[in-house]
């Protein structure tokens, strides 16, 4: 299963910029600081969107953990678990959304407390949760933010409110 890759540039209001135009392209993010998967496909994806100058590297934006259904296609996992739902039901020795959701939140805290824009790169389940928590939603709210491999998302502010500036762009 090949798991999907995404660039997202979070903005804050300490920043006072915008957040770059649909289509702009990771590269156009002005990242003071990027943030990568321990893997070595986001990291990849870092060096070809030239955010490569000095990514930080946290667990906590590592990819789902999808235990005794690594690589499984759903339609696999469906043949053995009808109904089955990432989701909903997680994945047996492996991780819950509820699991997702806590490193996604302490990725956001620590983003929060960064000065300027910071651009994550990660696989595309775990920034689906990032841009539900972000919002305050449920982790389990990230199934309904598609997300295409490489795809751009702006996390933002908006009156002083949590948004998505934009989400999925270029693909």
């Amino acid at each position: 299963m090949e798991p999907e890759r995404a660039a997202h540039r979070l903005d804050r209001p300490s920043t006072g910029r915008p957040g770059p135009s649909p289509g702009a392209g990771a590269a156009g993010a002005q990242c003071h600081c990027n943030r990568a998967v321990a893997r070595l496909r986001a990291l990849d994806t870092c060096r070809l969107a030239g955010l490569d100058h000095d990514p930080l590297v946290r667990d906590d934006l590592r990819e789902w953990n999808y235990g005794a259904y690594e690589g499984l296609t759903s339609e696999e996992i469906e043949a053995q678990r009808p109904g089955w739902s990432l989701w909903r039901d997680g994945c047996p020795q492996g991780e819950d959304a509820a699991a997702v959701g806590r490193r996604a939140d302490r990725a956001l805290a620590e983003i929060r407390g960064m000065a300027g824009d910071v651009c994550v790169v990660a696989h595309g389940h775990l920034l689906r949760v990032m841009g539900a928590r972000w919002l305050g939603l449920p982790p389990e709210a990230g199934r309904h933010f598609a997300l295409a491999a490489a795809g751009i998302s702006v996390l933002g502010h908006e009156h002083g409110e949590a948004v998505l500036s934009s989400w999925n762009v270029g693909r």
